[in-house]
């Protein structure tokens, strides 16, 4: 069977679901299974070999263009006609546009995409699904989350394919809209949820709470939990004896992932007087949409008088993330939202350096599936700063959640297990797909 994945690319970021996309599609390649990834709005930047085509469809810049000038004109075209280029769509990985997608901004852009024929971006609808019926044609799709449902009637219609589609944390963005569009968003999703077979949530947390929020029978939803390609982790060694006691943040840096909640930990810490060599590393894509924020964060480092004790380092590839997992002791990323992927954890114990994380989203599920680290009250930094101390405190314990973390994730969490299980999925659908009319 040959498979179509479609998947959304962020710009110049580090993005935890493209990550997990890539290596989800590099597993099933792996596999044997024919699989072809599609991106949309911009090329996937990722940390391993990319195995997206380098074709994207729905170009940011022209989808953005036909929403703020609907109507034909002879400038607009042009300019369409620019902002569709390959060439011009492939560098935008490699350059810092300076913004955060704001839903806000975006909430007509977001609605209209949504509407799929009946939207502004029809004209890149139909170039999308020509192509998947005239040149690919698969004999199942899968897109990547409900947020790019828009075009899957128009799909649905023309191939008579089976649809999957990933339950991955969209509700973020959709809680971010003004509350009329949001309310419009999630209707919209409902009507587009009609044409999809099966979805596949990334975790339990997730599956019953979008699934209720836009109405999916329960027996519509397969959880295949999060997987990671753990070649790279396999020969890491640990951290070098001798050296200080330090705690990492590794994850976009914005206020939703709550780097502003680990430093107050930190700092009650080092007040404390019981940690006197204690550190604090953070790594992760900053936009400069966020430097105020991170401008906040310095300040209050400085006041505190911990300034030579947090860097703040960005954007690292992935060898400098192996790194800089392999010199910590602890972990945390306090996340302010629900949190229903929890990737870095899963590198973080992969590496060998147990967790602090929030009692929320689909951290209980990991912690309790891992048995690498320890639950915190969500948004409560002098509770994250217990926690974090009893683990600092004994080195024992750290050892024993280290081993048992490790142990779990290259057993239960590889790559090749997410691959296996989705595909699975798709056999499963495929054969109920020929025992019922798909249209």
């Amino acid at each position: 069977m040959k498979y179509a994945y479609i998947a959304t690319g962020a710009a110049n970021m580090y993005c935890g679901s493209c990550m997990r996309d890539n290596t989800l599609v590099a597993a099933m390649k792996a596999l044997g299974h024919d699989v072809c990834m599609i991106p949309m709005y911009t090329p996937l930047r990722v940390d391993e070999d990319s195995v997206s085509e380098n074709y994207v469809f729905y170009g940011g810049i022209e989808a953005y263009l036909l929403q703020r000038y609907p109507r034909p004109s002879f400038w607009r075209d042009k300019l369409l006609q620019l902002a569709g280029s390959q060439a011009l769509i492939r560098l935008m990985p490699h350059f810092d546009i300076g913004t955060a997608v704001d839903p806000a901004d975006n909430a007509e852009l977001t609605l209209s995409m949504l509407r799929g024929a009946a939207g502004n971006q029809k004209e890149l609808l139909d170039e999308m699904v020509n192509w998947l019926k005239t040149s690919l044609q698969p004999d199942l799709v899968h897109v990547t989350n409900t947020l790019i449902s828009g075009p899957v009637p128009a799909i649905k219609k023309a191939l008579n394919v089976p649809v999957v589609c990933g339950l991955h944390g969209e509700d973020i963005f959709i809680d971010g809209l003004p509350k009329t569009y949001r309310k419009q968003a999630i209707a919209l999703i409902r009507q587009n949820a009609e044409y999809i077979d099966h979805f596949i949530a990334i975790s339990q947390y997730y599956a019953d709470y979008f699934g209720n929020v836009i109405g999916i029978d329960p027996a519509k939803i397969t959880l295949v939990r999060p997987g990671i390609a753990l070649q790279d982790y396999q020969a890491l060694n640990g951290k070098l004896p001798g050296t200080p006691l330090t705690i990492g943040y590794l994850a976009r840096i914005s206020p939703e992932k709550g780097l502003h909640l680990l430093v107050e930990a930190f700092i009650r810490l080092h007040q404390s007087g019981q940690f006197p060599d204690l550190r604090l590393k953070a790594a992760g894509y900053l936009s400069r949409a966020h430097t105020s924020y991170v401008d906040e964060i310095r300040r209050r480092v400085k006041q505190a008088g911990v300034e030579e004790r947090v860097e703040i380092i960005g954007t690292v590839d992935r060898q400098q993330k192996l790194d800089f997992l392999q010199s910590l002791d602890v972990f945390s990323v306090p996340t302010i939202y629900r949190d229903p992927k929890g990737l870095p954890v899963l590198e973080a114990l992969a590496s060998g350096v147990t967790v602090v994380q929030p009692a929320h989203g689909a951290f209980p599920e990991l912690v309790s599936a891992t048995g690498g680290g320890l639950l915190h009250k969500p948004e409560d930094p002098g509770d994250l700063a217990d926690k974090l101390a009893i683990l600092l405190h004994n080195a024992e314990l750290r050892q024993e959640f280290k081993q048992r973390g490790r142990t779990a994730v290259h057993t239960n969490f590889s790559a090749e297990r997410m691959a296996t299980e989705t595909i699975q999925v798709y056999q499963q659908v495929a054969q109920v797909s020929q025992r019922e009319p798909l249209w």
